[in-house]
């Protein structure tokens, strides 16, 4: 991601602007985008500040409200699933979420569930009794 032009050239190039001078000469002496130039002129005169907006910031948990009663929820069934744990979500508290929130929410609380080796069914070749002898087709020679 990108950072934003100081504040420093912003005030600059608007001062440049404010004193009449053309967007495009503006740009191509700053070497900077003439749509970048308009772009501080709208801002300056809708805020009164060329200062950029926030970049990114902090993105509030969806399920936040809810964590009691997702850790009840996987202390009565340790092995829910997490399309499970949407669904008893949406049927008993109406919160309707996607399952990346769920699989998110779950994660940063350690709610995760693992497999033991008792519950395995598959496993790797390496730990399977080797194949017995094929028996000959009947009729041939």
């Amino acid at each position: 991601m990108g950072r934003a032009y100081s504040n420093d050239l912003r005030e600059r190039v608007l001062a440049r602007v404010l004193l009449g001078e053309a967007v495009r000469s503006v740009a191509a002496l700053y070497s900077i985008s003439p749509s970048a130039v308009v772009k501080w002129s709208h801002r300056y005169r809708r805020t009164g500040s060329v200062a950029p907006g926030q970049i990114g910031g902090y993105k509030r948990r969806l399920l936040a409200n809810h964590r009691d009663f997702v850790r009840a929820c996987f202390a009565a069934q340790p092995d829910l699933t997490l399309r499970g744990l949407q669904a008893r979500l949406l049927a008993d508290r109406g919160v309707q979420v996607s399952y990346g929130a769920v699989w998110d929410f779950v994660h940063n609380e350690g709610l995760s569930y693992k497999k033991n080796r008792v519950r395995q069914r598959t496993g790797s070749s390496g730990s399977r009794a080797a194949a017995g002898a094929m028996a000959p087709v009947s009729g041939s020679n």
